[in-house]
């Protein structure tokens, strides 16, 4: 099932004893949790009715020892279950041994009493391994996986909402475009300033370019936008700007290069007739960046954004062999690249 499928059940009051809860999106799965325990455990109970274990440290056979004994003064308990072993399609090894027909076993018949949730903080399963079978067809697995931009405006929205308090669709835009997508970012930046607007006030953009500073990487977003509108003394602007804050020419560089690369990578998929949600998943990117990837791709020919790459590579074995000073160099380039435009 998906996360909207698995929040309603909890909201009809419907739980499973077991789930596998697994994805890259940590801050909904961490807020599934939360639902979970609001709906078993009383907060005055939570320290005897939660326990927590990681199957890189403990055996599988005390975990499910734990799940099968009755919960000591309390009703019900939750055991959380942190897993990059189990079902996950990594390749990370144990320091335990576990034996997999132990949970097998448990998956046929539950403890009533314990609600056993495993947490794998990664983009896949692996298909192949029993265990993930046996959960899926109990409808055990839940993904978690990153929000469509779309939704991910909606969720902006609907929180400034739950908090008394309005916001025009351009602020929460500007919001996404000044944080990124890191929905723990997004999510204190929003109560900040539904704090600052006050109980059935409005956030607007003007608050939002006030109170909220722009993440590093999403600064190089508006380089390369800069760049391929031709407004190189706006580009060389927030340049000097990054360069007063300390950051490093080389990351700089280093993130202007993932983005051309990533404008390359999605011009040459969206050629192919790849959608926009299977180039996230193609090139790992939240579908979010990849809308604003596309749109600044479009700007750019595919031979200008394998000669600008080149040209990067070129620059950064001179400044890291010394030829050139580090800030000068990238200032250089980007002169060079606004004069020549998107072409």
């Amino acid at each position: 099932m998906d996360a909207k499928q698995a929040f309603r059940s909890i909201k009809q009051g419907s739980t499973a004893p077991i789930y596998v809860c697994y994805g890259t999106e940590s801050y909904i799965m961490n807020e599934f949790i939360e639902r979970l325990l609001e709906k078993l455990v009383e907060p005055e109970h939570r320290e005897m009715a939660v326990v927590r274990f990681e199957t890189g440290e403990t055996p599988l056979d005390s975990i499910i020892e734990e799940a099968e004994t009755l919960p000591f003064l309390v009703p019900s308990k939750i055991v959380l279950v942190r897993d990059s072993v189990l079902f996950a399609s990594g390749k990370e090894s144990s320091r335990v041994e576990h034996r997999p027909e132990r949970l097998l076993a448990y998956m046929g018949q539950p403890s009533e009493t314990t609600v056993l949730v495993f947490i794998v903080p990664h983009e896949k399963l692996d298909e192949r391994k029993k265990l993930v079978k046996t959960a899926k067809s109990n409808d055990s697995v839940i993904s978690f996986t990153p929000l469509q931009s779309e939704e991910l405006l909606q969720w902006l929205l609907k929180r400034v909402s739950n908090q008394g308090r309005s916001m025009a669709n351009q602020a929460a835009e500007e919001l996404l475009r000044r944080v990124g997508t890191d929905m723990h970012a997004l999510a204190a930046e929003t109560d900040k300033l539904c704090l600052h607007a006050g109980i059935g006030g409005t956030v607007t953009t003007e608050s939002v370019n006030a109170l909220v500073p722009i993440a590093t990487e999403q600064n190089v977003f508006r380089l390369t936008e800069e760049l391929a509108a031709l407004r190189t003394a706006e580009a060389i602007t927030l340049y000097y700007d990054l360069l007063k804050q300390r950051e490093e020419p080389i990351k700089l560089m280093a993130l202007l290069v993932r983005q051309f690369r990533n404008m390359l990578y999605v011009k040459e998929l969206g050629s192919q007739g790849y959608s926009p949600q299977q180039m996230a998943s193609q090139l790992g990117l939240h579908p979010y960046a990849v809308k604003i990837t596309g749109e600044q791709a479009r700007k750019f020919s595919q031979e200008r954004l394998a000669s600008m790459l080149s040209e990067l590579a070129d620059l950064d074995y001179s400044m890291k062999t010394g030829r050139i000073e580090k800030a000068l160099g990238l200032e250089l380039f980007l002169l060079k690249t606004g004069s020549a435009g998107a072409s």
